[in-house]
């Protein structure tokens, strides 16, 4: 069986197609809109009229000038006058009966000078001494003259210590009244010892008073 074939068909691209069946419903669509605005509107198938339009040349307006106002001067504000002064006040005077009195002047109050600080107390004094125990210092030796003779008395001497506990001069203060008892009294001190005066825990040199007495009863 012989199959006979068609002539193949050359189709159209495809935007080809696109924009025929889009100018087709253009022309469908504008068709319909034409009619219905003829059907409801005829006043708007009318051509409108043509506006006419004229031109006029501009006229130049001078510029406006604003009329020059000179500032007047003002009058000078009016001085005020000054204020017065407020009264002084004068306090009237009591009158003076007898029984008044007056207030003597007072002396100016005079500049209090600074008193020094007082100076610190001297450490204690402790006086010589020539009666000690440990000295052994030996008695006056009574001269036997004197004794024959029944001389008594009392001598006083002062004597000059020095730091060491030595004697340093010997002077007669009081006499007994005979010259040998009061060289007896000299010869022994002479040869004493004495305990140095101190002050505080130093030994400083000092006087003493060494009575002596000479007794026939002794």
């Amino acid at each position: 069986m012989t199959y006979y074939d068609f002539p193949a068909e050359n189709p159209l691209p495809l935007w080809r197609r696109s924009a025929a069946a889009t100018v087709v419903a253009g022309l469908h669509v504008l068709a319909l809109l034409i009619a219905f605005g003829l059907a409801v509107r005829p006043e708007l198938a009318q051509m409108p009229q043509a506006l006419t339009v004229r031109m006029f040349e501009a006229v130049p307006v001078p510029p406006r000038t604003e009329p020059i106002v000179t500032p007047r001067p003002q009058p000078a504000p009016p001085r005020k006058a000054p204020a017065a002064p407020p009264p002084v006040l004068t306090a009237r005077a009591a009158p003076t009966t007898a029984s008044s009195f007056t207030v003597a002047p007072q002396p100016e109050p005079r500049a209090v000078e600074a008193q020094p600080a007082p100076p610190a107390p001297p450490a204690p004094f402790t006086a010589a001494r020539f009666d000690a125990d440990y000295l052994h210092n030996p008695k006056p030796v009574y001269p036997p003259m004197s004794r024959r003779l029944g001389e008594e008395g009392k001598v006083v001497l002062t004597v000059r210590v020095s730091a060491h506990g030595t004697s340093l001069a010997i002077e007669i203060k009081q006499s007994s009244g005979f010259t040998r008892l009061d060289e007896a009294a000299l010869t022994a001190v002479e040869r004493w010892r004495f305990v140095p005066a101190r002050q505080g825990s130093e030994a400083i040199e000092s006087t003493v008073l060494v009575p002596l007495r000479f007794s026939l009863d002794n």
